[in-house]
This record gives structure tokens, sequence and C-alpha cells, in this order.
């Protein structure tokens, strides 16, 4: 998985840093999140730190993904991401947007879906 290097300026600090690490370190990922966050993804959900660790290294592992951010939209505790992701997966490319809550300089919750 591979990710734009420069994220997208006046992103959020947990943001940019879970895009900068998406393809990296699954560990740095989850350090992002709260000890109780929850990802939405292909429509399973992922809750807290450990799981989320394992889901980002699943799709790695799995996906082979490369992430091109597109724009971002600022609403209070909420950003949304648009990005076009590439992979080996059915329907390459797509382009998806990636919901973030956050709360207390962390990510409460994230959505990702087309």
């Amino acid at each position: 998985m591979q990710t734009t290097p420069n994220p997208l300026p006046g992103l959020p600090g947990p943001i940019a840093e879970y895009f900068a690490h998406e393809t990296t370190s699954p560990a740095a990922v989850a350090r992002c999140f709260t000890d109780e966050a929850l990802v939405v993804d292909e429509r399973h959900e992922h809750r807290g730190r450990a799981a989320i660790e394992a889901w980002n290294a699943a799709a790695n592992s799995k996906y082979k993904l490369t992430t091109e951010l597109l724009a971002a939209e600022f609403d209070g505790p909420r950003t949304t991401v648009r990005a076009n992701v590439k992979g080996n997966f059915p329907g390459s490319p797509i382009e998806l947007r990636f919901r973030f809550t956050l709360a207390g300089g962390l990510i409460t919750r994230l959505e990702i879906a087309p």
C-alpha cells in the first residue's frame, strides 16, 4: 500500500498521521485512534486499537493499495477526505470517502465508503 507523500494541507494532525502511516506501520495507524475507536470498512466494524491495527495490517497485505488524496471537507469534529484508491481488488480504481470524527486530538471514528 502506498500513499501520497504530502497529505492535503490543513488536515488535522491525527488524520495526516493516519495517511502518512497507513501503508507502512499498522501500529502507528492504531495510535491515531482512541482506545475505543471504531473503523467501518467494507461493512465490517473494527473496534479498539488492537482491532484497528489488525485491520490495517490485513488490508496492507491483501490489497497492495495506493491512495491518492484528492480533497478534504471540514465540519467541526468531522473531516471527509476524498481519495482515489487503487489495488488488487475488484473495481479498482475507486474513489472513496474517508469520514473521520475527532475528539481529544485523536480519531474516534472512521468510515470508509464510496
